[in-house]
């Protein structure tokens, strides 16, 4: 049986960002997007992506929160999660990662290192 193509929740209220991520990975992995952290939380829980790119500013619940209600929850706290974000703080990405997230990168993504940290979250 042929192995499953790894499926990615983009999640960013800008749907511009979705596109970009999306130009980047979509001929290597099925990409699903939500653009605001209610909406990623309900997909993860529904359809278990394999990993999570999740900005941080977005209005309603930000990346920090959904980031900390992945990871309390049993079903999805296993999910990778990387940070995709305009926030470029050395706080901010300590944050992120100490509330479980794997990875931080900043915008504008380098698709390199966006394919990269992927490539190494799924091993």
């Amino acid at each position: 049986m042929p192995e499953q193509t790894p499926t990615i929740l983009v999640v960013d209220d800008a749907p511009a960002n979705i596109d970009v991520v999306k130009s980047i990975l979509s001929d290597t992995y099925l990409i699903q997007a939500a653009v605001n952290g209610n909406v990623a939380l309900k997909i993860a829980e529904k359809r278990k992506p394999d990993l999570i790119l999740l900005d941080i500013m977005m209005p309603g619940m930000d990346g920090f929160e959904v980031c900390k209600a992945l990871k309390a929850d049993a079903r999805t706290a296993d999910i990778p999660v990387i940070f995709v974000t305009g926030k470029d703080q050395e706080s901010d990405e300590s944050k992120g990662l100490s509330l479980g997230a794997i990875g931080y990168i900043t915008k504008p993504v380098n698709s390199s290192e966006l394919k990269e940290k992927i490539a190494d979250a799924l091993g």
